[in-house]
């Protein structure tokens, strides 16, 4: 029981020393992480639709 006490007491101590992001770099990341979820499904998908055309032409 001891080692889990003093375990959570060093996990409390890292969480105090993270910085933690404002709400407007918050907000910035995940736009970015969205159109790039976006972006990446659009480029797969239209790789893909190229492929079945090009298999279906054979």
């Amino acid at each position: 029981m001891k080692r889990v006490l003093l375990f959570l007491n060093g996990v409390k101590k890292e969480i105090e020393r993270v910085r933690w992001p404002s709400r407007k770099h918050m907000v910035t990341y995940s736009i970015a992480t969205i159109l790039s979820i976006i972006f990446f499904a659009l480029f797969f998908y239209i790789i893909d639709v190229i492929v079945a055309l090009i298999k279906t032409l054979d």
